[in-house]
């Protein structure tokens, strides 16, 4: 897996969304949620992180790299 955007909740979810539409599958990792749930703070609420499988970051660039040109939720 290799971390190809972060950002704010809304962003990461938008372009995962984007990215699944396409046949990459996405992963998020939310360090600042996942220390709230654990009782301690850890992260912060924008440091949100979405993965691929590097074998997809050919397929997954032109749609990353439109994402970041046209949303400015991030």
């Amino acid at each position: 897996m290799i971390l190809v955007f972060s950002g704010t909740e809304m962003a990461v979810n938008l372009l995962k969304e984007e990215l699944e539409e396409n046949e990459i599958a996405a992963m998020i990792q939310n360090d600042f949620q996942s220390g709230l749930s654990a009782g301690f703070f850890g992260g912060g609420p924008s440091a949100i992180d979405l993965f691929i499988q590097e074998e997809d970051l050919e397929k997954a660039e032109p749609i990353i790299n439109a994402f970041k040109q046209n949303d400015k939720t991030y």
